[in-house]
């Protein structure tokens, strides 16, 4: 006797139903494409911030400018909540010492 190891759409998304499941499929494509696209900018944010670095250092400034990320860890928490502190110090972090 075979045994199927594949799973079916309503498996794959925990839904109960033909219809949740394809909704869900669906949706997890939109957020596949979205995450793409953050991922996307959060590079040339990457690339952004180390011009504005090395412009700071090659004229004598400090790779860091902690007042800035104090705005941008603010900007975020005020939209996002504290989650978004969390999310902000992520990609702070991301964006430093690339220089």
């Amino acid at each position: 006797m075979t045994t199927s190891t594949s799973t079916t759409p309503t498996e794959k998304t925990g839904a109960r139903t033909d219809e949740a499941a394809a909704l869900i499929g669906d949706a997890r494509e939109r957020i596949d494409a979205l995450d793409d696209r953050i991922i996307g900018l959060i590079q040339e944010r990457m690339a952004v911030s180390a011009v504005i670095q090395e412009a700071r250092i090659s004229s004598g400034g400090r790779r860091v400018n902690l007042a800035r990320e104090m705005e941008v860890l603010g900007h975020y928490r005020d939209a996002l909540g504290k989650p978004g502190t969390a999310l902000a110090m992520t990609m702070l972090e991301l964006c430093r010492g690339r220089i």
